[in-house]
């Protein structure tokens, strides 16, 4: 019996894998979703408890399903997790699950997908939404292995269970780094480190959300626009809640440790301090290692823009616009690389 060659496979079953699958579906192409985890809602369901969404609902959905009436106006986690479950259940999207894709190969203009459970998937396309935030970036700071104490990424806090009065670091200026050190600071003694002050940007504007401005002003897809707003990218939206605790000291603000000791580490002023738990909200690196035969990632795993394959991405950081790799703008993103799909047949 002939294996099935699918017209597309889409790797990642994620927000931006079901925005790709809601264009592939619409297009009416022969296609199925691998994930490797059980479940299809990407890296959502590992995110702290607290967390909420920067865009409010109305420029949050994905392409043919609104947000429920009732929600948050900034959506909480658990409300995104639930949003994409019924918009995967609503499609009916065909999505493998528990197929970790582990090395891809080309012969006669035909993808071979290699899983880690050891199955083989054919296509004559391939679409990789796989996302980079399940790759946490940490920095490599002196003396690192040194450290007797608890380290952590942005993606292993839940909640500030567990860390009453203990002495923490967060290491980060963006949004999550300071949503973690505010939510923190409330049972533990906790200070930002930061290569640079902290920035803030005004979520609301004239009574707007700032993503209404971005949309309406055409700015996070003008040239112009993304120089502008890359520059401007480590700012932390705020509607004033962050600056006053920040404010307060609550948490305090640091410039960067110079390294860490076996139990604590080193400040800029060379003063020693001990601490319980740092915690890197350092952000993460795109990761598409399971392509390396096929020559199109450089070596940071950062896939090339132009290449001759049949593979497009979906979910990689300002691949399009600012909302790239954001609930935001998994859709037009998608709309997009179906788009280029569909050209090249």
């Amino acid at each position: 019996m002939n294996p099935t060659i699918y017209d597309c496979i889409v790797i990642g079953a994620g927000q931006s894998g079901l925005a790709t699958a809601y264009y592939l579906q619409e297009a009416q192409q022969n296609f199925i979703i691998l994930e490797k985890s059980q479940e299809h809602l990407g890296s959502w369901a590992n995110y702290y408890d607290s967390l909420t969404l920067f865009s409010p609902v109305s420029y949050s959905a994905l392409p043919g399903l609104p947000f429920p009436e009732g929600s948050n106006v900034y959506p909480h986690r658990d409300e995104v997790v639930q949003y994409l479950k019924s918009y995967a259940a609503m499609y009916r999207f065909p999505i493998y699950l528990g197929q970790e894709v582990i090395q891809v190969d080309k012969k006669n203009q035909i993808y071979t997908i290699q899983t880690a459970s050891g199955e083989q998937f054919f296509t004559r396309a391939i679409i990789c939404a796989s996302g980079s935030f399940v790759n946490p970036y940490i920095p490599d700071i002196l003396d690192r292995y040194k450290f007797r104490g608890e380290v952590l990424h942005s993606k292993d806090y839940r909640n500030e269970e567990g860390f009453p009065n203990k002495r923490v670091i967060v290491v980060g200026g963006g949004n999550s780094a300071v949503q973690i050190a505010v939510e923190l600071a409330k049972a533990a003694n906790v200070t930002m480190a930061s290569r640079g002050p902290i920035k803030f940007k005004p979520q609301i504007i004239a009574g707007k959300d700032i993503h209404f401005w971005l949309t309406f002003l055409r700015l996070d897809r003008s040239r112009w626009g993304k120089r502008l707003l890359k520059k401007s990218s480590e700012s932390v939206l705020d509607t004033g809640k962050y600056k006053k605790a920040i404010n307060q000291g609550k948490p305090d603000v640091k410039k960067m440790f110079k390294s860490f000791t076996e139990y604590g580490v080193v400040w800029e002023d060379e003063t020693h301090e001990q601490i319980d738990t740092v915690i890197f909200a350092t952000g993460y690196i795109s990761k598409f290692e399971y392509l390396s035969n096929l020559g199109i990632v450089d070596s940071s795993g950062i896939p090339a823009t132009f290449n001759d394959e049949k593979i497009y991405f979906v979910g990689v950081p300002w691949q399009t616009s600012f909302a790239s790799a954001t609930l935001r703008g998994a859709g037009k993103d998608a709309q997009k690389a179906v788009r280029s799909l569909l050209e090249k047949n």
